[in-house]
């Protein structure tokens, strides 16, 4: 019985880590398909049959994609009559932007000093 229990418990905390995963933005973004709907709704509020309808995967592939970005919170659900539409939240995006912004200003200076470099190297030839 004690070594159910132990698998128990570890099935249990993967369970839970995978959950955590998912909710994870980062995680969510890293997916392709994920990025793509989150480019489709960016522009407009889109149902879930709309939305699969640019995928060639099925419906049910598409709305876990959706679960996951809804629970990391870059989707937001609203709905109208017995629709469902999927609105972009810029919030939860911004919170990836200002994560990376630090590493575009580094690779920025990095990129001008080198063509700093690169000029005056021209300039000798």
């Amino acid at each position: 019985m004690c070594c159910v229990a132990k698998w128990l418990r570890l099935l249990c905390s993967q369970v839970a880590t995978n959950m955590n995963l998912r909710r994870d933005v980062f995680q969510a973004i890293a997916d392709p398909t994920r990025r793509a709907i989150l480019l489709l709704v960016a522009s407009q509020s889109m149902t879930a049959g709309a939305i699969a309808a640019n995928f060639d995967t099925a419906r049910p592939t598409v709305s876990k994609h959706l679960q996951i970005l809804t629970e990391c919170e870059l989707l937001k659900q609203e709905q109208n009559g017995r629709e469902i539409y999927y609105h972009f939240n810029p919030k939860k995006m911004k919170a990836v932007a200002d994560f990376i912004e630090p590493f575009r200003k580094m690779w920025d200076e990095r990129f001008n000093k080198l063509e700093t470099i690169m000029k005056k190297y021209k300039g000798k030839k």
